[in-house]
């Protein structure tokens, strides 16, 4: 059997056994959401020896080099040691500037980190807790605009990361994991197409940041935005999108609950074949809105998705 070495921890597990699931067994704490190879929560480091990945095309070429692996990715075939992702080691802090309440249910976090990060609009970020609760969140700020990572975090189905959330101060610190996501984001090119941001629920924070950098890249296209939520309060960035809406001509919003959605849907006809639609939210909503666009006409290769995924620790 081969051989697991994790800190002081000497295990012996089966042959082609899942590696997070061996390190939770053994009463590893480690993060994880998806088990899909997708969160990048789980992230641990080979020291020795190594392990059979199912998806190495996961991580870029310099992290497997420094010999990150996702767990929930990987099988377990020899002997091998590994050290779990340890914020204060691999991770940036941060400190909290601000946290509010945009709705009942939606809490609104921004950070500053000690010097500007690097990243784009409409990708997601890993935040960990002092306390090493970790979940990744999508960012709805903008780089060049904002001088705060903004994080929208959905307390209503609750989960570790957001009930810890809850008693967030500003002068609390964090720490920043891995920086992911290219699938939602702003091409110049698509400056003359007709845009279609989709989100449901808190899917809306990173379609929120591509909307404001669409319009700061001054896009010529018809800009629809369709929110839907599981009731009116949901609607937490109304005002916002109403007060973007009412400055810049091209751009529609519409908001819907789910008992709408339906015949929304049905309704739903393309202006243009030329049309780029980005879609956020539950998988569910998300795998709704992209049926229904493809059935409206809308080429594959023109949908951009992101799915948030249930709360798993």
């Amino acid at each position: 059997m081969p051989e697991l070495r994790v800190a002081e921890h000497c295990l012996q597990v089966a042959s082609a056994s899942n590696l997070l699931d061996s390190l939770l067994a053994a009463g590893i704490a480690v993060p994880y959401s998806c088990r899909a190879g997708s969160c990048h929560a789980c992230l641990v480091r080979c020291v020795r020896g190594d392990v059979l990945d199912a998806k190495p095309e996961a991580l870029a070429g310099a992290q497997r080099e420094q010999g990150w692996r996702l767990a929930c990715q990987c099988q377990i075939r020899d002997d091998i040691q590994v050290e779990v992702f340890n914020p204060l080691r691999d991770g940036l802090p941060a400190t909290i500037y601000s946290c509010d309440w945009l709705s009942a249910d939606v809490l609104r976090l921004r950070l500053t980190p000690p010097q500007p990060l690097r990243y784009s609009a409409g990708q997601h970020l890993q935040l960990w807790t002092e306390d090493g609760i970790a979940r990744p969140y999508s960012l709805a700020s903008i780089p060049g605009v904002d001088t705060w990572l903004e994080f929208h975090i959905d307390c209503r189905q609750g989960g570790a990361f957001a009930t810890a959330a809850r008693a967030f101060q500003p002068g609390d610190n964090l720490r920043l994991g891995e920086l992911r996501g290219a699938a939602l984001h702003y091409d110049p090119e698509w400056q003359a197409r007709p845009l279609w941001l989709l989100a449901a629920g808190t899917g809306l924070a990173p379609l929120y940041a591509v909307l404001r950098e669409a319009l700061r890249e001054q896009h010529q296209g018809l800009i629809r935005v369709i929110h839907l939520a599981h009731d009116q309060a949901g609607h937490y960035l109304a005002e916002p999108l109403r007060a973007l809406a009412s400055s810049h001509p091209q751009v529609q919003v519409e908001l819907m609950v789910a008992a709408e959605l339906p015949a929304a849907l049905a309704e739903l006809r393309l202006v243009s074949r030329q049309t780029i639609a980005l879609l956020c939210g539950h998988p569910d909503s998300v795998e709704t809105f992209a049926r229904r666009l493809y059935l409206a006409g809308l080429p594959r290769n023109q949908t951009f998705a992101d799915v948030f995924l249930p709360h798993a620790r």
